[in-house]
């Protein structure tokens, strides 16, 4: 893929696959939403007593990945460092439940996880720095 459309795929909707490295085992790889515009950082919201905020803090950086699953298959790899990790803002939590979920939906669930006692949300910022990507088209067709 040419340098802007694995920005333009990865700023697509597509549920990502995370991996974190960790000393004991094997890598943590988990499926999360995510947001990226073209040119940016990728940003992940979790809560702050997860596992992926433990690993991620102790690593320093992370993977993750994007596909379309079905033909014509498609994927996109980023790594980097990460850049950030602090409480979540609320708007930006909102708009990434909102493009995962749909108007209605994105805005119930922002509104019930908004205000669960227990948890803080966070957001965690990674600059992409290694791509990798393939685009089958010219296979299927």
């Amino acid at each position: 893929m040419t340098k802007e459309a694995r920005e333009q795929f990865l700023a697509g909707v597509h549920v990502g696959v995370i991996a974190i490295e960790r000393t004991d085992r094997a890598p943590f790889a988990v499926a999360i939403w995510y947001a990226y515009e073209p040119g940016g950082e990728v940003s992940i919201f979790t809560t702050e007593d997860n596992l992926k905020v433990k690993l991620i803090r102790a690593a320093g950086r992370f993977s993750i990945t994007a596909q379309q699953e079905q033909p014509p298959y498609k994927f996109v790899t980023v790594e980097g460092d990460v850049t950030s990790i602090r409480p979540a803002d609320e708007v930006e939590a909102r708009a990434v439940a909102i493009r995962y979920l749909g108007e209605n939906a994105g805005n119930r669930f922002a509104d019930s996880d908004q205000h669960a006692e227990t948890q803080s949300s966070v957001c965690i910022r990674m600059q992409p720095k290694a791509w990798l990507s393939n685009d089958f088209s010219d296979v299927v067709g």
